[in-house]
């Protein structure tokens, strides 16, 4: 029984040491004398992707790379299971969520967003032969988008839709996944961030074999995701990032990724 107990402690004060830890470390505040750690998908293409070369790229990472160069401060960038975005923040192991994060009420609870930078919507897309062209038409169909993501919270806010699909929304890690099972035919239709949907489409020269359904689920905007105790940096991140959409440097790293999209 005294052998019971005694590992009965161990286990609580060893649980409590942990817990001190994850507390200590999601109190932390970024500190402008030392690098930042940008937390991405890295199969979140055209915002930020690996390349043919294995190179790290994208609209985002372009744009932080900027941001970060005028306010002084190092930075790198860390691919992480997008799934477990908020809780890499919260535990310190990176210090930003940056590769369109979009904003929403559940995000807001738990993170720290910058002024918002750019708008987006989440669309439906089926197969251009498709005979789905609404909502509705959906009843009794198979959907695909990716997990803990704002396409998924914006699919579930409308119970009854949810409800009238054939399952659950089916979820995989990446949005490469979820083109890839529209492609083979295992769903009906996916869900997806507009902008992403759009350069995916144009640069695998796919674009004439899908289409956009007129209603969607929502428009959003995309944010930078810190943690609730960075308010200083935040503060000073939101002028430089005004700062760049006064004079331009915004719509020129813009252009770089979203000229041919906007153009159609």
């Amino acid at each position: 029984m005294k052998k019971m107990i005694k590992v009965l402690i161990s286990i609580l004060a060893a649980f409590f040491m942990l817990q001190n830890t994850v507390s200590a470390q999601s109190d932390k505040v970024i500190n402008n004398d030392e690098g930042v750690v940008i937390g991405f998908d890295d199969t979140f293409a055209p915002f930020g992707f690996k390349n043919d070369e294995g190179e790290y790229v994208g609209f985002d990472l372009e744009l932080a790379a900027e941001v970060f160069n005028r306010m002084g401060v190092e930075y790198s960038f860390q691919p992480i299971d997008w799934s477990m975005k908020e809780t890499e923040l919260n535990t310190g192991n990176i210090d930003m969520i940056w590769n369109g994060y979009s904003i929403t009420e559940e995000r807001e609870k738990v993170v720290l967003f910058s002024d918002p930078y750019i708008e987006n919507r989440q669309v439906i897309i089926v197969p251009v032969d498709s005979e789905i062209n609404s909502k509705a038409d959906l009843a009794g169909k198979f959907l695909a988008t990716q997990e803990q993501s704002a396409s998924l919270e914006a699919i579930l806010a409308e119970e009854d839709f949810v409800s009238s699909l054939a399952d659950e929304p089916i979820t995989y890690a990446t949005f490469v996944e979820v083109f890839s099972d529209l492609n083979n035919g295992r769903v009906d239709a996916i869900v997806v961030d507009e902008t992403m949907a759009s350069y995916y489409l144009e640069q695998s020269g796919d674009a004439e074999n899908y289409r956009m359904l007129d209603e969607n689920f929502g428009e959003e905007e995309y944010a930078v995701g810190f943690r609730q105790s960075d308010v200083e940096f935040v503060e000073m991140f939101n002028t430089i990032l005004k700062d760049m959409m006064d004079d331009g440097t915004f719509a020129e790293i813009k252009s770089n990724w979203f000229s041919e999209i906007e153009a159609e």
